[in-house]
């Protein structure tokens, strides 16, 4: 069976990396969610795309630079529609304690503009620290675009299951994708030859939308489809 994981929950109908937008996947049959990490200036984890909260909510600036208290005092709904005012943007710690025992939780760290530096932010320690907390080894994937982050976390927390999110043919030179459990590429490069030639790892696309390109998918043995609307991709694979 293929599994569906909403991408930034159900972001096509509530305002993503929220609390509403993962609970609606969770009740659109998602399977998982998928979700983004950043670190807080006192060291929380909490839940965003962009590193700077001006897209999404109603302040300015880098979140990283940013305490809990005045990441929690931002509006993360209004932006999406006027139902959603004052949304809160969340911690990772409130997921994992909200969503548990109930769905696969994806955790995309993305860490610092430069996710290549010498130096980590902590991030990944962060992260380990709270699914160690939450029990969660193996109900959490930890992703990344940076193998740089995930060779730290990797280095950490062992036993949780990593996925190398890539968008081009050419990015699975390096030895440490061996370690990783799934491939997370861009739902464009796979064809029934690339699954065949990757078959090895169980493969994670990203992000699929449409119900036509969902059964092409699923019909080549992909292992997980993240999609900004799990309603429409769960009634397609039905």
């Amino acid at each position: 069976m293929t599994l569906i994981l909403g991408h930034r929950g159900a972001r096509a109908y509530a305002p993503m990396n929220t609390m509403p937008a993962f609970e609606l996947a969770q009740a659109q049959g998602a399977d998982g969610i998928e979700l983004d990490v950043w670190l807080s200036s006192d060291g929380i984890p909490v839940i965003l795309h962009d590193e700077h909260v001006d897209a999404t909510t109603n302040g300015r600036g880098s979140i990283r630079e940013m305490t809990l208290a005045q990441i929690k005092a931002l509006d993360a709904g209004s932006s999406f529609a006027p139902e959603f005012a004052e949304t809160p943007i969340p911690t990772l710690e409130e997921v994992f304690d909200h969503f548990r025992n109930s769905l696969l939780i994806n955790v995309e760290i993305k860490a610092a503009d430069n996710s290549d530096a010498a130096q980590s932010d902590g991030i990944e320690q962060a992260a380990a620290d709270l699914i160690l907390r939450y029990a969660l080894t193996h109900n959490v994937i930890i992703s990344s675009f940076s193998l740089v982050t995930l060779k730290r976390f990797h280095a950490i927390l062992p036993q949780v299951e990593l996925g190398f999110l890539y968008a081009t043919y050419d990015a699975l030179g390096d030895p440490f994708i061996e370690k990783c459990r799934y491939l997370h590429p861009y739902h464009q490069l796979v064809t029934p030859e690339y699954a065949a030639e990757h078959a090895r790892w169980p493969i994670n696309v990203w992000t699929v939308n449409e119900p036509k390109r969902a059964l092409e998918l699923a019909a080549m043995g992909v292992h997980g489809i993240i999609t900004d609307v799990p309603d429409v991709i769960r009634a397609a694979l039905a």
